[in-house]
């Protein structure tokens, strides 16, 4: 059976590719499989440094599909399969150790919202658009409104979450959905500098600094100096930080940058 979700590994980039356009990628219990399985495979591959999540035509997710989530209730099946098969993906996305960039091929809608959200950086194409369109099916934006939510404005989840509501890219990055919305031919460049950027820091300090950046607002500011002062000596005596320093005073790369992005 053909994969719906390809995976690809050049310069420490795990590059992996939602490939499902005859129904705009949607997520289907099979794709779901497909992707926890290369997300599994990435984030268990050493010289993966780096994940990107891209798809492949027009849509880069227009959410569950609906033929899939469809109960039969004559039967007294009341089960929704795709809402089984969710939580798992978002999880692995939010909590990688690795940064996961996500490369917008195009418009997104609903659930496909929460795999943006779920990854700690987002691109897109400006002529892309997006919409939280549950509420206008009748249902509500549960599992993917808890990456959402904590990226979004309050207000502006607000607005869209209950009016469902179509906003371009510049809306999205305004409101802090996306990293960036750049003109659709910078937007492999774009991708290719974020990623590039990021296979130069190190492996450990990457995986602690995103857990910092996302736990440390939620700890008292004295606490936060405390944790923080004990951190900053862990990791300035560490293996990691010591080859980082040696390598800086040396006037080359450290060890951990792959071969292909060595260049100064």
């Amino acid at each position: 059976m053909t994969r719906l979700v390809h995976k690809e590994l050049a310069n420490g980039v795990a590059t992996i590719t939602l490939d499902s356009p005859p129904n705009r990628n949607a997520l289907s219990v099979r794709l779901l499989a497909d992707l926890e399985d290369r997300l599994g495979w990435a984030l268990a591959e050493p010289e993966a440094r780096v994940i990107v999540l891209t798809g492949t035509g027009p849509v880069f997710c227009s959410g569950a599909d609906l033929k899939e989530q469809r109960v039969e209730r004559a039967s007294g099946a009341a089960d929704a399969p795709v809402t089984a098969s969710f939580p798992e993906i978002l999880a692995l996305l939010w909590e990688s150790p690795k940064p996961v960039i996500c490369r917008l091929n195009g418009t997104a809608r609903a659930g496909g919202l929460g795999l943006v959200a779920a990854c700690d950086f987002a691109i897109a194409p400006e002529t892309a658009s997006f919409a939280f369109t549950e509420v206008r099916l009748g249902v509500v934006p549960a599992m993917i409104a808890v990456p959402v939510l904590r990226r979004l404005h309050s207000r502006a989840a607000a607005e869209y979450f209950l009016t469902g509501e179509v906003f371009d890219a510049s809306r999205a990055v305004e409101i802090g959905l996306l990293t960036r919305a750049v003109p659709e031919e910078e937007l492999d460049a774009t991708v290719a500098r974020y990623a590039g950027m990021l296979v130069r820091g190190g492996p450990e300090s990457l995986a602690i600094t995103k857990r910092l950046v996302r736990d440390l607002p939620g700890v008292s500011f004295e606490e936060g100096l405390r944790r923080m002062a004990a951190l900053s000596a862990q990791r300035f005596t560490s293996e990691e930080g010591q080859e980082g320093i040696a390598a800086f005073m040396a006037k080359r790369p450290p060890a951990w940058v792959p071969p292909g992005e060595r260049t100064p």
